[in-house]
């Protein structure tokens, strides 16, 4: 995919203890829109996984628009000369003529909330940013037509039933997925990438033989830690857990809103954070379902009820083992969530260039007890969302750790060869954009 990168500006650096007061910011407001668009849509039956795919393609139209009139940052991949009128306006109608395409049965609403905004921010309906925004989002579009997600027909996946391998699992508590449910969205992983070159790019080694001692010690700690009953998680632990069983998406969604409100000060600059941590994690998520479906590694519920037939004596079988929640209609390996974790808190440390930056996240899990929880890094969140899976019996260790480090990666790579600042004269990194350990030769 050809992207321009021929505007010119300055580059903004984020330090620690950087803050600002709170203040009205389109990115900001247009991203909550587009979280309420894509949670009803989820609810309406659209694959929860691939939601990772609406938020980047909103973000890189809002991105585009923003920087035509601003002139910061590089193109991701719409360029108009001579833009003018004022970024929010552009930022506003990209991300809702994104929207619309995406969910026209929303459109009325989207309409209405398009035109209160304008309204309410003192924005004309005739601003030259309106048309920005327009011709940016029509471009992102039709770039985005052919890539190969929510394909009409794709052959439903249901894996196999040798030892290691993924199958559909019974749902014991009320709720998702139905029990016996084929993967979901098995054609993900096959979604061309936003920076990423190739969907199989970033695809890791095996998980660990199951003879290993390394898949014993991974199965032992989750059938007692992840167990509904009987095991030794702690009343704290799982609350933890409950605490990310959510959609982790629009949780760091939510996330990067704080940040951004907190420590942001341009709008163009807003629009790069966005743009950088939802491309990024929607690579990662691809790059997830890639390696879900070539590994197709079974879940703990199933391990554990087979642990007699997988050939490995350390691993002790229990027919009756459930998890805390129902186990994701999908592979474990590697783990959609901590991707996600991985390239959003990887982002993040990028553009503010220190991992050191207090947040907190939330959730809207009503067992979740702790509905906030504060942090003093980005990285301890993703500590806590490879603990989280654990915790919920739906992940081993090895799935979760490997994920993460996968999520890092896209995240990398996405500084490096995207939303670069105009002074950025080399796409290679070595104007200080971090290599993150991958090949210009793009070798794995």
């Amino acid at each position: 995919m050809t992207r321009l990168r021929t505007v010119t500006g300055l580059v903004v650096c984020a330090l620690l203890g950087w803050a600002a007061p709170a203040r009205p910011d389109a990115v900001v407001d247009w991203n909550e829109i587009a979280s309420q668009a894509i949670a009803a849509a989820a609810a309406a039956g659209r694959p929860g996984p691939a939601t990772v795919l609406d938020f980047a393609v909103v973000q890189v139209a809002v991105y585009d628009a923003v920087q035509a009139i601003e002139g910061r940052y590089k193109p991701y991949h719409v360029r108009i000369p001579h833009a003018q009128g004022s970024s929010a306006a552009a930022a506003a109608r990209a991300a809702h003529d994104v929207l619309v395409n995406r969910f026209p049965s929303q459109m009325a609403t989207l309409d209405t909330t398009y035109h209160t905004y304008l309204s309410s921010h003192g924005l004309a309906e005739d601003d030259p940013g309106v048309t920005v925004g327009a011709q940016v989002a029509a471009h992102i579009v039709a770039l985005r037509a052919s890539d190969g997600s929510f394909p009409a027909t794709f052959p439903a996946f249901t894996g196999g039933t040798d030892p290691g391998q993924w199958r559909p699992t019974t749902s014991y508590l009320p709720g998702p997925p139905p029990s016996g449910a084929a993967m979901a969205a098995p054609w993900l992983g096959s979604v061309t990438p936003f920076v990423l070159r190739r969907s199989d790019q970033l695809r890791p080694p095996p998980p660990p033989p199951l003879a290993s001692r390394r898949y014993a010690r991974d199965y032992e700690e989750v059938r007692d830690l992840g167990a509904f009953t009987g095991g030794t998680r702690t009343p704290a632990q799982t609350d933890l857990a409950y605490f990310y069983s959510g959609n982790i998406v629009v949780q760091f969604n939510r996330l990067v809103r704080s940040l951004a409100t907190a420590h942001v000060t341009h709008i163009a600059d807003t629009a790069r954070l966005f743009a950088l941590t939802t491309a990024a994690t929607a690579d990662a998520i691809i790059s997830s379902w890639d390696s879900k479906l070539h590994f197709a590694f079974w879940r703990p519920v199933t391990a554990i009820q087979e642990g007699d037939n997988d050939g490995n004596a350390r691993t002790e079988g229990d027919p009756d083992w459930t998890p805390l929640i129902n186990t994701p209609n999908y592979p474990d390996y590697t783990s959609g969530a901590n991707n996600a974790a991985g390239a959003t808190t990887r982002a993040l440390e990028l553009f503010f260039g220190t991992d050191a930056i207090a947040c907190s996240v939330t959730t809207d899990v009503g067992a979740a007890t702790t509905k906030t929880r504060n942090y003093a890094s980005f990285s301890a969140v993703a500590d806590d969302m490879v603990d989280a899976r654990i915790l919920l019996g739906i992940h081993f260790r090895f799935a979760d750790t490997v994920a993460r480090r996968q999520g890092e990666r896209a995240a990398g790579w996405a500084f490096r060869y995207a939303f670069r600042p105009v002074r950025s004269t080399d796409p290679g990194g070595r104007d200080g954009a971090p290599d993150d350990g991958i090949q210009d030769h793009d070798a794995r």
